[in-house]
């Protein structure tokens, strides 16, 4: 009998109700059309039962309860507290503290110690003197031991790194680029982007006057099922796909073409044929990289030096348990499917002894496959080694930021990460959204959260590695999704969208946790905030130094677009997302050719509305533009075509806004028509497959791209 079948009496009710409460989930809630929202009673009862909360005895009710309530007297401090520089420091509401002696050790190894300072009778919190300087210190009160995380008050910002020495003179230009890591491409890659081709990108950008690169998610994906490739529905957010690496930079391209060429004619012909698609065939691509990584890896095994051999044994030590975990999982995953070619990419539905990292059976394993759990670990090396050369060449080249990775919010549910870490991971609850203008029966994305309670439990440590993997290679980060700093609506998995939750998460923790992180890597932090705010967490975010996103499309007010100084200075400047039309695809009409195409319009909605009101929006944008002063001399209203989309007048609209940095889509910059991805479709759009119609050495220097590109370099210099 499932939750849903139980009868919830009233005192279940009640127990429900009190434990939905103290565990953060918001029980009603306002939708996207205003009106009142209620999340049923089975539907609590199973988010609960999900989140390890039992409630239906009142042991099991008494038990949960004192799990998420952490003022119990006999409480003991959590594993890690925070705080902000030159702040009180504030602990837990627990008796015991107030009064009591206390010793501060600071990660340099200065100490301190002082009193516990409140008043229990007076409601005041337990307080510490405050701390100037930030990072994970030791706080020890009564002989009990935590780590206390003291942030900088904002995060590390694009003026600290345009001053922090990283730019060389004259390319400390406010602007960047967007980018769609598989989709670049040059002679003899096989087919998928890779990090040689995004360096080479980088370096060109930095001629130009860029600042940063901002590229989409390279977290590890799942290498023996090709077909899952949305870079955001990874396997894992702490470590890299290694379907990026060039195989050309592990033993030099000579050594790559002795291996195609000694390798079976098919081999050969396979390269050259995904070398000239101009979309990405992920299985076959995949599958062919895959087979071209594996014999360099057994050439590597065979001649490499001494030298690289170390490297590779270093690398593997600093992972530590977290890597092999990963390479245990890629590597039976694989074994699983070579065994039933219908058996899934998700540790749910493999055999019971599989289903733990901790196993007998999962060790035994590993014993007798250490080979191929070797090369997996050996791919994370190569991928970690590529990514950090296209970090140093954006650097090198000038830029201030370089690279700014992607952070997906969530990790497929059945992958590596939630395998690895069951527990932290909340397993049975799925990320997705509530229904709203444009999915009425809400979504469902399959993605895995953190368990706000575990992470606490476990002194973050899991989110910390995380961010860590993010921000390790570059000097910025995109969080996408970042309302989930603050809530996230969690669908029980295999129940309609509409029976989910909002769970709140520790915002205020988790933003001092990247703000301190920010500072120990020198990168900027973006989060991408479109959507419906919960109220205060945009005032959080401007506080904690989060840059937001501002897009042109969504820059309006009622009767026009909004003017260049009214967008906010505490947010990047943005023409589109991934998720959007490009310049040269809005103005034509041609996403809305697409939705009229597969039947994407919302119901009701035709697409001769649709079309009519894109042409009142083009008007006035046009007057926008005007108004603004980025239309050279008097022009009538461009034709609604791709070729006569105004491009070099937006790059002007939106150099003109406060933005601290203002970022353009290659797609834009080369005037391209589609865009990555169509929210909504899986078939029926080439969803992550696009590849740019140039190679990356030549990409920007195309006439159209390198005009646009001095242009922007100019206003925003």
């Amino acid at each position: 009998m499932t939750t849903f079948d139980i009868e919830i009496d009233v005192p279940l009710q009640q127990r429900i109700a009190a434990l939905a409460h103290a565990a953060g989930l918001q029980i009603e809630w306002t939708d996207a059309f205003n009106h009142p929202q209620k999340v049923s009673w089975p539907a609590l009862s199973r988010i609960l039962n999900a989140m390890d909360l039992p409630h239906h005895t009142d042991a099991a009710f008494e038990n949960s309860l004192r799990r998420v309530d952490h003022r119990s007297e006999a409480a003991d401090l959590p594993p890690l507290l925070t705080a902000e520089v030159d702040a009180p420091v504030s602990l837990p509401r627990l008796g015991w503290l107030y009064g009591q002696a206390y010793s501060v050790t600071l990660d340099d190894g200065e100490s301190f110690e002082g009193v516990v300072s409140g008043d229990a009778g007076q409601a005041s919190a337990p307080t510490l003197a405050p701390i100037a300087r930030h990072g994970y210190h030791s706080l020890t009160v009564s002989g009990r031991r935590t780590t206390l995380a003291v942030a900088p008050r904002h995060c590390f910002s694009v003026q600290d790194a345009v001053h922090a020495g990283h730019a060389e003179a004259g390319a400390a230009g406010r602007w960047g680029l967007a980018l769609q890591l598989y989709g670049l491409r040059r002679p003899g890659d096989g087919g998928i982007g890779d990090f040689s081709s995004l360096a080479t990108l980088a370096r060109a950008a930095a001629g130009y006057g860029a600042s940063a690169v901002t590229i989409s998610p390279v977290h590890a994906m799942f290498s023996d099922d090709a077909l899952r490739y949305s870079p955001y529905g990874p396997s894992s957010r702490l470590f890299l796909n290694a379907m990026h690496i060039d195989p050309a930079a592990v033993m030099g391209q000579a050594v790559l073409n002795e291996i195609i060429a000694d390798g079976e004619p098919v081999l050969a012909a396979l390269h050259a044929a995904l070398d000239q698609s101009p979309l990405i065939d992920w299985p076959r691509a995949a599958g062919h990289r895959l087979d071209l990584l594996r014999r360099l890896f057994a050439r590597f095994n065979a001649s490499a030096e001494p030298e690289q051999h170390a490297a590779l044994a270093a690398f593997r030590r600093a992972c530590g348990p977290a890597l092999e975990h990963h390479a245990r999982y890629e590597a039976l995953n694989a074994w699983l499917r070579q065994r039933d070619p219908h058996a899934l990419s998700d540790w749910r539905s493999w055999p019971e002894a599989y289903r733990r990292a901790d196993t007998p059976e999962v060790e035994a394993f590993a014993a007798a496959h250490g080979a191929e759990i070797d090369f997996h670990v050996f791919l994370q090396w190569q991928a970690a080694r590529g990514l950090k050369a296209a970090q140093r060449a954006a650097r090198e080249a000038g830029m201030a930021i370089g690279l700014i990775s992607d952070l997906a919010v969530g990790a497929e549910s059945g992958g590596s990460q939630a395998w690895s870490n069951q527990g932290e991971i909340i397993n049975g609850l799925s990320i997705g959204a509530p229904p709203d203008l444009l999915n009425t029966r809400g979504q469902n994305w399959g993605l895995g959260a953190f368990s706000p309670f575990a992470m606490r439990e476990r002194g973050y440590r899991g989110y910390i590695d995380m961010l860590r993997a993010c921000f390790e290679y570059a000097g910025g980060v995109r969080i996408d999704h970042v309302l989930g700093l603050a809530r996230i609506w969690l669908v029980p998995e295999g129940v309609d969208a509409r029976e989910g939750a909002y769970l709140a998460y520790p915002t205020q923790d988790m933003l001092r946790l990247i703000a301190l992180e920010s500072w120990r890597y020198r990168a900027i932090v973006i989060g991408e905030d479109l959507g419906t705010v919960p109220a205060g967490f945009d005032t959080q975010l401007a506080h904690a130094g989060l840059l937001g996103i501002r897009v042109l499309w969504f820059e309006t007010f009622y009767g026009g677009f909004k003017a260049p100084a009214d967008w906010a200075a505490n947010a990047i400047a943005v023409s589109t997302t991934h998720d959007l039309p490009t310049i040269a695809g809005w103005w034509s009409g041609h996403d809305i050719d697409w939705q009229i195409r597969l039947g994407l319009l919302p119901q009701g909605v035709d697409g001769e509305q649709q079309h009519a009101q894109r042409a009142q929006l083009r008007r006035e944008l046009w007057q926008a533009l005007c108004d603004a002063g980025c239309v050279e001399g008097e022009q009538a209203l461009p034709a609604p075509t791709a070729a006569e989309a105004p491009i070099e007048a937006i790059i002007r609209f939106l150099a003109l806004t406060p933005a601290p940095l203002m970022i353009l889509p290659l797609e834009d910059a080369m005037g391209l028509q589609e865009a990555p991805n169509l929210p909504g479709t899986i078939e029926g759009h080439p969803n992550w497959r696009r590849r740019m119609p140039l190679p990356v050495a030549a990409l920007l220097d195309d006439p159209d791209c390198a005009r646009r590109l001095r242009l922007l370099g100019r206003l925003r210099r």
